[in-house]
């Protein structure tokens, strides 16, 4: 990745997230026209590779990241502040680049698997609409668990009045969005699936590709583990299954063995190699 942006670094847009939460401010403009009009004009912007393929609807490559991820114009609101909030932060720690990197990824990975679906659906005989069920939400969804990932312990207020860390909202989301993927498996809407973990995959690898795997690596392991051994400490002086000790205080006689609390010391005043306890160390008669 350090290559990458050395040689493409260049090319990275500032502060992408504001032209992606400007995508949604025309898709809730071109809903509000085709609701005027009784249009429904978000139904030709979907991300539906069948139209794309057999009636040459181009357009719909581009037009779905326009496809607002809600209809509730409070929960737009909060949406728009909190992604503005966490998109920016992740651009500012990360660099243009990779946070480019990231969104594209995950864009990428939601447009292929909608591609796969629909050519496992054409190979299996079956006939359903998947392009209502492909939009940002999850790419959004994977903005806040790589904020949640370099800011863990950073607190929120949710609802604005409950603080909770950033780690403990990201466990719960994950966990929700499991469950509707569950779901949508069990009652054999799979395909709607897809786009969750598509935006989990996203984050996986970026964050995989991001750390020092080398520990993991068989080599490294047995590399530490030689090193390990080499600079242990030697073990404990043995004669005929007992321990003989290596400290002895020279006045009273006591070892580490029998006073494990006692700290011993070498006296440089002393005329020889004398070893004392710290009970006589400062109390004692030097040997001349």
């Amino acid at each position: 990745m350090n290559k990458l942006e050395k040689r493409f670094g260049r090319f990275a847009v500032n502060n992408l997230i504001v032209y992606l939460l400007a995508c949604y401010v025309v898709g809730y403009a071109m809903k509000f026209i085709g609701w005027m009009r009784n249009l429904d004009l978000l139904g030709y912007m979907t991300l539906e590779p069948y139209y794309i393929i057999h009636d040459h609807q181009y357009w719909r490559i581009i037009t779905w990241l326009f496809i607002p991820p809600t209809d509730s114009p409070i929960w737009a609101i909060f949406m728009f502040i909190l992604y503005y909030q966490l998109g920016m932060a992740l651009e500012r720690s990360w660099g243009a680049f990779r946070f480019n990197l990231y969104i594209f990824g995950g864009i990428f990975l939601t447009f292929i698997s909608a591609f796969a679906v629909y050519g496992i659906m054409a190979l299996t005989g079956m006939q359903y609409s998947i392009g209502d069920f492909i939009s940002t939400y999850y790419i959004n969804l994977s903005i806040f668990l790589a904020f949640s990932a370099c800011f863990p312990d950073m607190r929120v207020m949710l609802y604005f009045f409950i603080p909770i860390k950033m780690k403990w909202m990201a466990i719960v989301y994950v966990v929700i969005v499991g469950m509707s993927a569950f779901t949508y498996i069990r009652y054999g809407a799979w395909f709607a699936a897809v786009p969750i973990f598509a935006s989990l995959l996203n984050f996986a690898i970026f964050f995989f590709s991001t750390k020092n795997l080398s520990r993991f690596n068989p080599k490294d392991i047995k590399r530490r583990q030689e090193f390990k051994k080499a600079a242990a400490p030697p073990p404990e002086y043995s004669w005929g299954g007992s321990q003989i000790a290596r400290h002895k205080c020279a006045i009273c006689g006591r070892t580490e063995l029998t006073n494990p609390e006692l700290q011993f010391r070498f006296c440089s005043k002393c005329n020889g190699n004398y070893e004392y306890c710290n009970e006589h160390l400062f109390n004692h008669k030097h040997v001349e």
